[in-house]
């Protein structure tokens, strides 16, 4: 089943403050994403109902094995897209916001091309 944009979302934004901050809480996500606490409180049981995140007893949120797959695949959707649309010259706040639309939709095959491109990009001249 498909997991809907908002969820992948939330998943993202907790692995990436998880690794700025190396803890996360629901009111984090809410600051780090603009949504309102009740709306961050409704994502997080609704994920943790669906064993993509636990809580410990200090209301830290923590990624199952699941919830951080899904999140550390969308991060790199998003940062390679960034890559790319940057490297052809779209502005870096554009590009990055372009693909955090792309990286829910895109195959998986068109990504791992892109992918591929943006390892090639990357490489030294020979």
């Amino acid at each position: 089943m498909k997991m809907q944009e908002s969820a992948e979302n939330y998943l993202e934004a907790i692995l990436v403050l998880r690794q700025q901050k190396g803890s996360v809480r629901s009111i984090d996500v809410a600051h780090y994403t603009g949504f309102s606490k009740p709306s961050i409180s409704r994502a997080v049981g609704l994920l943790r109902d669906n064993g993509y995140l636990s809580i410990d007893q200090n209301g830290c949120l923590c990624l199952t094995e699941a919830g951080l797959r899904v999140a550390e695949n969308i991060y790199e959707r998003h940062t390679v897209l960034t890559e790319l649309l940057t490297a052809l010259g779209v502005n870096p706040d554009t590009a990055a916001e372009d693909a955090c639309r792309m990286e829910h939709v895109i195959s998986q095959e068109t990504f791992d091309r892109l992918k591929e491109l943006a390892r090639a990009h990357r490489a030294p001249a020979g």
